[in-house]
């Protein structure tokens, strides 16, 4: 499939995603998130994915001087673009049957803050910052951020990046526990890459079943998730994979994986 702001690419198991847009901070208009969503979806075989931005920038949010048809000016117009395009970006990300790497390569704000969190591993340059910059437009977190946020870090801090609209850190944001861990920017792309090699040669139907549980779980009680882990078990069990791991248990080796 072709895109036109973002660029993708097969790395071995790896489909990497290029936020493309380095002129504009990788600014995320509406189509963006549409291609976003639609590279996510058409994984093609791949067994995990890692997203990170083109130049100085991860995504410095939602393209505001966008024009025409496809402008999120205005209080109609952003609510049709959220429902329309920015939320079913999130939901694909959410979805996504296989593990996720972000490298965040520099600023990470609104709409592009919550692509970031979107990984199960963010990795961050030291450079690099998240910033919730709603509020100082007189606007509201969108992209899920007071659902992530707030099972990240906690109601109190999640308030103060949403209320206050200042720039969070890589390293601090390791600290809250916002992000996996920070890096070097010149080790970044590297360490992001065989993380997510790492991954994608992992038994990837038991991660997907961990990442889609792991969600679950923050919304129901525990016997509804001992009840999901069964099911979850159930397929996993069934799955080449185990049947590899069990015999290479039983035969001290190392597993070799196949995702199936």
């Amino acid at each position: 499939m072709e895109y036109e702001t973002i660029q993708v690419e097969r790395i071995g198991h790896v489909l990497k995603i290029l936020l493309n847009r380095p002129d504009r901070l990788n600014a995320c208009p509406p189509d963006m998130a549409v291609e976003i969503a639609n590279a996510v979806t058409d994984l093609a075989g791949a067994r995990a994915i890692l997203i990170t931005g083109a130049g100085r920038a991860f995504c410095s949010g939602a393209d505001l001087a966008i024009k025409g048809d496809r402008s999120i000016a205005g209080g109609l117009g952003a609510y049709n673009s959220l429902t329309m395009s920015y939320n079913p970006m999130m939901l694909a990300l959410a979805r996504s049957p296989v593990p996720i790497v972000t490298a965040v390569n520099g600023p990470a704000a609104g709409i592009g803050c919550s692509i970031a969190l979107a990984g199960d591993f963010v990795l961050a340059g030291r450079n690099a910052y998240f910033l919730q910059a709603f509020v100082n437009i007189g606007l509201v977190p969108d992209g899920g951020a007071s659902w992530t946020l707030t099972r990240l870090v906690g109601r109190s801090r999640a308030t103060e990046m949403m209320m206050l609209g200042e720039k969070v850190g890589a390293e601090k944001a390791e600290n809250w526990g916002l992000i996996y861990k920070a890096v070097d920017d010149a080790a970044l792309q590297d360490e992001a890459l065989g993380l997510a090699t790492r991954l994608a040669n992992g038994p990837t139907v038991a991660l997907g079943i961990m990442r889609q549980n792991l969600v679950k779980a923050l919304e129901m009680d525990f016997a509804s998730a001992l009840q999901v882990e069964a099911e979850g078990q159930r397929i996993a069990g069934d799955s080449a994979d185990a049947i590899e791991g069990g015999q290479a248990f039983l035969e001290k080796r190392k597993a070799v994986f196949t995702g199936t």
